[in-house]
């Protein structure tokens, strides 16, 4: 997880971070410990170049709305410095993914026990996926998401639930609104996102109330995801906590379309509970299309987040429906429409 400090630095004017950059690299190179520096200081220095792209950005886009057209008064459009600006921040994205990406895992990494799973008959598996008996339990489940304003789309709130994971009742809520600079960029959406995410994990583990989640369900996904590194696995890696990614709409990844799996779920007449595995044409299984409630036909699609398999995955998600959504992530994105209304903003 990422120091407050670094967090901090990286999240301030785009100007200064190009003027320290260098001398910063070298500090943090010698402050830095451990088997991951090199990684955490890419990171790190892409976080620099992208700051100052982002102050770019949000240069540009400030003298633009003080031009406006000479009819409708709205802003005029400037898209060649915008494009560009976008690419830049493209890259360094990209390059940033596979840096965190070389950390990811993708069994199941905790201390805790899910013990036998319960059927819709009521009755106990014979698949037991805890490792020992002796393990923990599994008692607190986190869920995230981000609410827009209908008529600011640029502001957000963002929400923290936890979960008893036996009683399915909320322990624990957090909030954070934000004015966001950066439009959403499709494959990108965790560098929009994640800031806000991780401000209210640290935020958590800071007040040591002894609620902090052993696993967090995302509203986005996991390696089922254009560059194999979605939401869920980024905020899994920086917060080095077990993640799932839960998507109510498919990404295309690997020959996989919205279409051909809706009619491969509907073809296989599934019940509720019961999964089809999202195989690409490489072979691969990305993630699994969910039936999660009776009443309902659209699949979710789950996939690995990070430090846990996609068996556990779908399992976990599994005990946590009682509609659709997972209530983790059901939880937070109705509380955080809630907080944006009593604000008097009335969510997308």
């Amino acid at each position: 997880m990422r120091t407050r400090r670094e967090r901090d630095f990286t999240l301030t004017g785009g100007k200064r971070n190009m003027l320290i950059g260098k001398f910063q690299k070298r500090t943090w190179e010698r402050e830095l410990r451990g088997p991951l520096i090199s990684s955490v200081v890419d990171i790190f220095c892409s976080s620099l170049s992208r700051s100052s792209i982002v102050w770019n950005w949000n240069r540009s886009y400030s003298m633009e709305n003080h031009r406006t057209s000479s009819k409708s008064g709205s802003p005029t459009a400037s898209p060649m410095a915008r494009d560009d600006t976008l690419s830049a921040l493209k890259g360094v994205w990209m390059r940033e993914q596979e840096v965190l990406k070389s950390r990811l895992v993708l069994q199941d990494e905790f201390s805790w026990a899910l013990g036998p799973s319960i059927e819709q008959n009521g009755s106990s598996s014979a698949i037991d996926v805890s490792a020992s008996n002796t393990k923990e339990r599994l008692r607190y489940v986190g869920g995230v998401d981000l609410s827009f304003s209908k008529s600011d789309p640029s502001f957000a709130c963002g929400a923290l639930v936890v979960l008893d994971f036996e009683t399915l009742e909320v322990v624990y809520e957090d909030f954070c609104t934000v004015q966001l600079t950066l439009p959403y960029i499709p494959g990108f959406l965790a560098f929009r996102e994640s800031p806000i995410l991780l401000n209210l994990l640290e935020r958590m583990e800071r007040k040591e109330i002894g609620l902090y989640p052993q696993l967090l369900m995302v509203d986005g996904n996991g390696i089922l995801h254009p560059r194999g590194f979605g939401l869920a696995s980024h905020l899994g890696v920086l917060a080095n906590i077990p993640s799932v990614g839960v998507g109510k709409t498919l990404f295309h990844v690997d020959g996989l379309t919205d279409h051909a799996v809706r009619f491969e779920v509907s073809k296989s007449n599934l019940h509720a509970g019961e999964t089809v595995p999202l195989t690409g044409k490489s072979g691969r299984v990305w993630g699994a299309a969910l039936r999660s409630h009776e009443g309902c036909t659209k699949p979710i699609f789950i996939s690995s987040g990070h430090r846990i398999s996609l068996e556990t995955a779908v399992d976990v998600v599994k005990r946590c429906c009682r509609h659709r959504i997972p209530e983790p992530v059901r939880q937070a994105d109705m509380r955080s429409r809630e907080r944006l209304r009593l604000m008097n903003h009335e969510a997308v």
